[in-house]
């Protein structure tokens, strides 16, 4: 019965977008059902191998990024003490913004697959890293202490306690990772590719090809939506136990001296810029376009024009971010709660939101500014569309993590699905929430830049670009930084709420 019911949906949703698209035949914005598929009839044997090829580049770059989101994970969980340096540099890595890393890589790598399968990886490592180290810490203090009562030491907790318990976790990062990843490779081939669907997207931009534009991104969300369909599927099948209930003691939050706090941070950034010089100068990169940390420096310190340019950007990116960012966040726990009330919901805003993630956000942002305007409206609009989808599966699976001793519980005492809602199973989602909020940083950037740079012509995304466009790398490098140290901001307040808040509900996850 369910499975009509969604055929049927599905029946509806194509019938009213046909309709919408009789009713505007002539948009230069909007195609039908009947336009894809007669654009994907005759050009078959093309976009099959360019989705080959797209597809072959995310799954490389998906299989090294979460290799090292795992690697990191269990570095993280092994010595605690390397946590906020692990975590600091994955973030500095992942809010590099792709439209200028990109360039880059195809200049050090050449022709090739390079930038693709790296973009790809950078795309996916982050999410991955953040769910899992969820998931390694969500078990009764009881488990350790049953391990160390036997003289195991922490590598075999990790092997054999922790790692079952972060299964669900790892999967809900794997579900995230698999249309980012493909999202990273179009981009990654936006830099001069000779092959895969990103190419022909851009050649159908430039043409104004409103019916290939459609084709490709219907084409790049449904193998993004099989990818994560097949990984939830699977994620379903591994993990086969209810969560259990966890008692742990509450963590103190043992406020570190200020003093100790700064020459941690101190050290932190004298280390990134270290291994920035370093990089530059391992690859002998020309210092033309490759600016070292004192390059960066001198001319922002110099050049007072400079820095009252790029204060005016970055005030205009913070107006737009942090709305968005907050849109998101409450639209995904919202749609996660809806979905759990009401389960048949998710036929719907599943398909919508894989969607949304999986089509380019070089191909979505100036739809949706067109649609809503050049002003604020847009922008913060595309920054919650980008932000939704992850934060909709974290909190989905997070909601499913209510113990089970907890939801029997109340189904015994006959309680409504509100109250187990509020009182067991919105508590056990938090740690997913604020796993979901980080992630959120990155992408945040990722979506107000690309969309100022495309559409809106405000803000850091278009000052960057027009550097980029007149060679001005000095004010290009300052951007990036600028932007990085932005959301290096941002993560860190998101961590002080997790923090207080995680105490109270869920104190395994605060170290």
């Amino acid at each position: 019965m369910r499975g009509l019911i969604r055929i049927a949906g599905v029946l509806v949703a194509l019938v009213l977008w046909q309709g919408a698209a009789w009713l505007y035949p002539d948009s230069s914005v909007f195609a039908g059902p009947f336009a894809i598929l007669s654009y994907l009839a005759q050009n078959a044997g093309l976009l099959a191998r360019a989705t080959m090829a797209t597809a072959e580049n995310a799954a490389w770059g998906f299989i090294w990024g979460n290799l090292a989101a795992i690697l990191m994970a269990g570095l993280v969980i092994l010595i605690p003490s390397v946590e906020r340096l692990t975590a600091t540099i994955a973030l500095v890595i992942f809010c590099l913004p792709m439209v200028a890393t990109g360039p880059i890589l195809r200049v050090i790598a050449g022709p090739g697959d390079v930038p693709e399968i790296a973009l790809a990886a950078l795309a996916v490592y982050y999410t991955t890293f953040l769910a899992l180290i969820v998931g390694l810490r969500a078990m009764p203090q009881s488990w350790l202490d049953l391990v160390q009562v036997y003289g195991r030491s922490a590598i075999t907790a990790l092997f054999t306690v922790r790692a079952r318990a972060s299964v669900p976790y790892l999967f809900v990062g794997l579900q995230i990772a698999a249309p980012a990843a493909f999202l990273g490779a179009m981009i990654g081939e936006f830099t001069g590719s000779e092959r895969g669907l990103g190419v022909l997207t851009l050649r159908a931009m430039r043409a104004l090809d409103v019916d290939a534009t459609w084709t490709l991104a219907m084409v790049s969300a449904c193998v993004s939506m099989l990818a994560y369909g097949a990984f939830g599927w699977l994620g379903r099948w591994l993990v086969g136990y209810v969560p259990t209930l966890i008692l742990s003691p509450p963590a103190s939050l043992k406020r570190r001296p200020v003093l100790h706090r700064v020459f941690e941070v101190i050290g932190i950034v004298l280390l990134i810029l270290l291994l920035w010089q370093v990089t530059m100068d391992a690859f002998g990169l020309n210092r033309f376009f490759a600016k070292r940390p004192g390059d960066v420096l001198s001319y922002l310190a110099s050049n007072g024009e400079a820095r009252a340019t790029l204060w005016a950007a970055l005030i205009q990116t913070f107006k737009t971010t942090l709305p968005g960012y907050l849109a998101g966040l409450l639209l995904g726990a919202g749609f996660a709660m809806i979905v759990v009330l009401t389960p048949a919901v998710a036929v719907i805003v599943l398909p919508v939101s894989v969607a949304l993630r999986a089509i380019p956000i070089i191909t979505t942002a100036p739809l949706i500014v067109l649609a809503l305007g050049r002003g604020a409206a847009g922008t913060i609009t595309v920054v919650a569309v980008m932000i939704f989808f992850p934060t909709f599966v974290a909190c989905a699976q997070g909601l499913r993590q209510a113990p089970g001793q907890i939801t029997d519980l109340f189904r015994s005492y006959g309680a409504g699905r509100f109250r187990l809602l509020f009182t067991a199973q919105i508590p056990a989602m938090l740690p997913a929430f604020f796993a979901a909020a980080k992630m959120a940083v990155p992408a945040a950037i990722l979506a107000v830049t690309t969309t100022e740079w495309l559409a809106t012509g405000k803000g850091i995304g278009v000052l960057m670009a027009l550097t980029a466009t007149t060679s001005n790398y000095n004010m290009l490098w300052v951007c990036i930084v600028a932007i990085t140290v932005f959301a290096a901001l941002l993560y860190a307040v998101v961590v002080s709420v997790e923090r207080a808040v995680l105490n109270i509900y869920a104190s395994e996850q605060v170290t």
